[in-house]
């Protein structure tokens, strides 16, 4: 009879404890990750439309997403402002600038230049230096105001002469710029020595005013440039723009330059050596690279077919995998990729496949190591149900003594 009530008891907790998941875990399990994926892009054909409170998908990596995900899409200067082949930019005249004019004549007695001059470097007279104003224009005698702001100095030169015609001996003007006020850019951000740095008409590259700056204070790989340019703005990672030449485009007067420092990191969870957040340092890590330094899989605990990243991946990459993206409205669609490491060919695939900021790396328990706890559960219990039998009797006999 002893034996049947323990039977019993024991059916009891098996079947109580299998039909919940009151089991201590670290995360998902690999048959709950996959029973609730909306779309499954797997080696095993299988179908599921169920939804968690956030729908994802449920991606195998094999060489198809190595291919797709070993071209990473980044944002572009080039495509986004042009500018990066061709002459530098014209930097007209602008308000703040200091302009010195001087006018020429072809001989003595004009309107500059009075006959009894007398011995002079020449035919010409220097104004005082000018600085252009609010209205974008500068004074000249005889010639009334000139508007100069958006001009270069020669076209503002032949506006002057035009002036001048009928009254100076064929009139001559050069228009020197002293000071290019206007035709300044601001360097902020994580660089040395921020400042404003007056454009030259030789061009400067988006390089060559960080180095003006000071250069970087922080890794480049974790560094990125943003342009701000009339009401729109790009932004491109430091070490690519430092790889594409065409992304080193001619900055303009008014442009302005940040540079942030983000540092990338990815959690690891579940069966991992460790468990915490993770540095990308100054290199760039592949799924291996981010395991490895997560100390790798437990040995006792891990499942090693049920390796998974978890990562809001571009819709448009998943739809040329064949992902079925239209259940998801959003530009970005949450995925688990899923790595079979019982599989040897995959350790490869691990090291071509790259790891990106914020992803995180979960490693779900085997099948035997949930078993080992539902077994210890039961020998709890089992162990505790004795002894309270134990109590009960050294209690009665107690009582009957007395």
């Amino acid at each position: 009879m002893k034996h049947v009530k323990s039977g019993i008891l024991l059916s009891t907790l098996l079947f109580g404890v299998s039909g919940c998941t009151s089991l201590p875990a670290s995360g998902p399990s690999a048959r709950a990750v996959e029973s609730n994926a909306t779309v499954k892009v797997s080696s095993v054909s299988s179908k599921s439309n169920q939804t968690a409170g956030i729908d994802y998908a449920l991606v195998d990596i094999n060489a198809a997403v190595l291919s797709a995900f070993s071209e990473m899409t980044v944002k572009s200067f080039e495509g986004g402002f042009g500018g990066g082949r061709g002459g530098a930019p014209v930097l007209p005249l602008g308000v703040g600038d200091v302009v010195q004019v001087s006018i020429f004549e072809s001989q003595a007695g004009g309107l500059f230049i009075p006959a009894d001059a007398g011995s002079r470097p020449g035919n010409f007279v220097q104004l005082p230096q000018q600085t252009v104003g609010r209205s974008g224009s500068i004074n000249i005698p005889y010639a009334g105001e000139i508007q100069v702001s958006g001009y270069t100095e020669e076209q503002v030169a032949r506006v002057i002469e035009d002036r001048l015609a009928n009254r100076a001996i064929e009139p001559q003007a050069v228009v020197t710029k002293i000071s290019a006020r206007s035709a300044q850019i601001a360097v902020l951000g994580d660089v040395r020595n921020p400042a404003k740095i007056t454009l030259t008409e030789a061009g400067e590259r988006v390089l060559d005013v960080l180095s003006e700056a000071g250069g970087l204070n922080s890794p480049g790989k974790e560094t990125y440039v943003t342009l701000q340019r009339r009401g729109r703005s790009g932004t491109i990672l430091y070490d690519h723009l430092v790889k594409t030449p065409a992304e080193n485009i001619y900055v303009v007067p008014g442009d302005i330059i940040t540079v942030d420092r983000e540092r990338r990191t990815y959690l690891a969870f579940g069966a991992a050596g460790l468990n915490g957040r993770f540095d990308f340092e100054e290199s760039d890590l592949s799924l291996g690279d981010a395991l490895g330094k997560a100390g790798g899989l437990l040995d006792g605990r891990a499942d090693p077919a049920q390796v998974m990243l978890y990562r809001v991946a571009d819709k448009a990459i998943l739809a040329k995998l064949g992902v079925n993206v239209s259940h998801f409205k959003a530009d970005t669609v949450p995925v688990i990729f899923r790595a079979n490491l019982r599989d040897p060919s995959s350790l490869f695939a691990l090291q071509k496949f790259p790891m990106e900021d914020k992803d995180i790396l979960y490693v779900t328990n085997s099948d035997s190591t949930e078993l080992v706890k539902f077994l210890n559960i039961v020998n709890s219990v089992t162990s505790t149900a004795a002894g309270a039998t134990s109590d009960v009797k050294s209690t009665r006999d107690t009582v009957r003594a007395f």
